[in-house]
């Protein structure tokens, strides 16, 4: 008898568990890997954010139990935050929840909202966690195609009338991860309207939303008409601040969803360590200089790599944000079988655009997730390939 039940006997392995595996491997036997794979800043938080991080731990009153919704005043840090920068007013008692990372806010709202059997739409290609969060709540995944050509909006016609009328929630994600795909207002709009048309939760994730370029400011879908009303959007400081070790991040929106999530969360955790929800709130309460800064270096990457990559015939779009360049793979090749190549021929990670959805098939995805110098690096093994 198994103690393991059928839902993660059925998980495939996460696929930058599997890249670490094959890292390991090739470094023990002394292969310089350069890992482009998996979207980790490599800089370091802002220094006033561990400062303030190292004087709030020495606080023994902030070695307590954190309330489960999260501290008022990192609450009250991020509807802060959203009015400055969206200028949306939330209600920080009811409309805003602190998560241990938004990884784990977008696993158990699906169990807070959906039921067995619910169907929940996920873009495609989209962050691999949408799929296996719904199938850990028993759900069903119905892949919304983004297309190149579309710039990769949804194509909500593509979806069967059946499809909508099971649906219970739609994920979106913008600025996207794999595609860098950026966009404006209104297709938060037009993604609210289909939510309101068709009683579905909309839920954005904008774990990337400061990470942009040149003077594109990614907008909030709590920005369109009515959202509030059918929409929430999760937000995070490990990409903007380089805080991903820190688990920080934050639900906001419709209040019900909100308050449902905050339930099933109270069962399961603690919510985060105090100290670092009063990092957080330092980071989300400042000037954003260093978030600037951090966008700085990212596009002097980007625009190294993007221009390199079309010269060697590695075609790729300017992306407007993330840290992600998503380029398609040259004639002849899969996906999978052109990471292959690069990995073992070139020592590089990068990650396999059909490991986010069938529609990421043709492409991969590369991170900005090392040195300029080490970018000089994988420029010069790529031009090398056969």
């Amino acid at each position: 008898m198994s103690f393991v039940s059928d839902r993660v006997k059925s998980l495939p392995p996460y696929l930058f568990s599997e890249f670490q595996r094959k890292k390991k491997e090739m470094e023990a036997n002394g292969v310089d890997v350069i890992d482009l794979g998996i979207g980790a800043p490599d800089l370091p938080a802002p220094e006033f954010v561990y400062e303030k991080l190292v004087e709030e731990a020495k606080s023994p009153l902030n070695h307590r139990y954190s309330i489960y919704s999260g501290m008022p005043s990192f609450r009250e840090a991020v509807a802060a935050f959203y009015k400055k920068q969206y200028d949306v007013a939330l209600d920080p008692e009811t409309e805003v929840l602190a998560l241990i990372g938004s990884k784990e806010g977008i696993a158990n709202l699906i169990q807070a909202v959906a039921n067995p059997g619910d169907t929940v739409i996920i873009p495609d290609p989209g962050y691999p966690v949408y799929r296996t969060a719904v199938h850990l709540a028993g759900g069903v995944s119905v892949p919304v195609p983004l297309d190149v050509n579309n710039g990769y909006i949804p194509i909500y016609d593509s979806l069967s009338k059946e499809e909508v009328q099971q649906a219970k929630l739609m994920f979106l994600n913008y600025p996207s991860n794999p595609t860098a795909a950026t966009v404006e207002l209104e297709t938060f709009t037009e993604a609210v309207s289909f939510a309101e048309k068709n009683n579905i939760l909309l839920v954005n994730d904008a774990a990337y939303d400061l990470v942009t370029f040149d003077d594109y400011v990614s907008p909030s879908v709590l920005q369109a008409p009515n959202a509030k009303k059918h929409a929430v959007e999760f937000g995070s400081l490990s990409k903007s601040f380089n805080m991903t070790g820190w688990r920080i991040g934050f639900a906001v929106g419709n209040k019900e969803v909100i308050q449902a999530l905050a339930t099933l969360k109270s069962n399961i955790d603690t919510s985060q360590f105090i100290p670092v929800q009063k990092a957080a709130e330092a980071a989300l309460r400042s000037d954003l200089s260093a978030v600037k800064e951090n966008n700085r270096i990212y596009k002097r990457r980007m625009e190294k790599l993007h221009t390199a990559l079309n010269e060697i015939g590695i075609k790729t779009e300017k992306p407007r944000g993330t840290i992600f360049v998503w380029a398609e793979v040259p004639d002849g090749y899969t996906s999978a079988g052109f990471a292959d190549k690069v990995l073992e021929e070139a020592g590089v990670i990068v990650t396999p655009g059909n490991a986010f959805g069938d529609n990421g098939e043709g492409f991969i995805r590369i991170a900005l997730s090392v040195t300029e110098e080490r970018l000089d690096e994988v420029i010069g093994r790529l031009k090398k390939l056969s």
